[in-house]
């Protein structure tokens, strides 16, 4: 029951229904999904673990509220560790790497097509820990863990671009650079992508008014 509330969650943080900043008291958390407030808990521990969620001692928890210094800061950081990782996969993959990474990519592109872009978000940085994972490099893939989760809430409060998250030519051209083997294409076509990401970003503040989470939660 904790992985609907988190599921639920992140499907509307990633999709600006749910705002940072927003409190999410386990009651009525509870009362939306019909659970206890254990199993709110639960969950909400597990999205403070992810850095979505940050619970205040006597406050309660609250949607996380990337600053625009830890925006930059996160993106810079993704552009330094993201294309040694992109080169390292591509020295090391597979067809049966190739065959789920095209896989991902078909169920993004199918995401926004139906115009999911909560899903569409989550799969694309899903498909860049997938490329940390390939590598085979224990400390990158948690670095890149970490940093595409925290990217996910910065890129739903920020994003700028009518367009996908991750255009689809980088993932395609990453593939190519994989297909082939080509660490240093590899290296630079994610160096440019992640540099992309970054300038899609809306670094100003913004005035929205919050929805109740009944509202935010609907399902």
């Amino acid at each position: 029951m904790a992985n609907r509330i988190i599921d639920g969650l992140q499907q509307a943080i990633f999709e600006h229904r749910l705002l940072p900043g927003t409190r999410l008291p386990e009651d009525e958390v509870g009362q939306v999904y019909g659970v206890s407030r254990t199993i709110v808990r639960s969950a909400l521990q597990s999205l403070a673990h992810s850095q979505l969620v940050t619970i205040e001692k006597n406050r309660g928890a609250f949607i996380a509220s990337p600053s625009i210094r830890e925006a930059n800061e996160v993106f810079e950081a993704r552009a330094l560790i993201e294309p040694r990782v992109a080169g390292m996969a591509a020295s090391r993959i597979e067809a049966l790497n190739l065959a789920k990474l095209k896989d991902h990519i078909a169920a993004e592109h199918a995401a926004m097509a139906a115009g999911d872009k909560g899903t569409a978000l989550a799969l694309s940085g899903k498909f860049h820990v997938e490329i940390a994972r390939i590598a085979a490099h224990d400390v990158f893939t948690d670095f890149v863990q970490s940093l595409v989760k925290r990217s996910s809430l910065i890129i739903a409060l920020y994003w700028k671009r009518p367009d996908t998250t991750c255009e689809s030519h980088s993932h395609n051209a990453l593939m190519d650079a994989f297909t082939d083997g080509d660490r240093q294409a590899a290296e630079e076509i994610m160096r440019s992508h992640i540099v992309d990401l970054h300038s899609g970003l809306d670094l100003t503040v913004k005035d929205e008014k919050p929805v109740s989470l009944a509202d935010a939660l609907k399902f």
